[in-house]
């Protein structure tokens, strides 16, 4: 099988190929370091949210903690000074 090869392009842009962006999990916007190596040219993501703590980060849960936000603010909900104490307002 041989290598994915790109193009270089007008003002220095590639397209990195699919297959490379899917193994990589790489997506539009996402930066990429370049170094110079004695192999050739070092490609590396540089991934600015740990991939363990990217759901936190997605459009709908960010959309939960501005709604939750806006509760707080508003005063609604219950504070709990122990777990007992939240275990004993759930209904039965």
């Amino acid at each position: 099988m041989s290598e994915p090869v790109a193009t270089v392009r007008a003002k220095g842009q590639i397209t990195v190929p699919r297959e490379i962006r899917e193994a990589a999990h790489l997506q539009e916007g996402d930066p990429i370091e370049f170094a110079i190596t004695p192999d050739g040219i070092l490609l590396r993501p540089k991934k600015m949210i740990d991939a363990t703590q990217a759901w936190f980060w997605t459009p709908e849960w960010q959309a939960g903690e501005r709604e939750a936000d806006a509760d707080i603010a508003a005063g609604l909900g219950e504070t709990f000074m122990t777990g007992e104490e939240f275990l004993a307002s759930l209904p039965d």
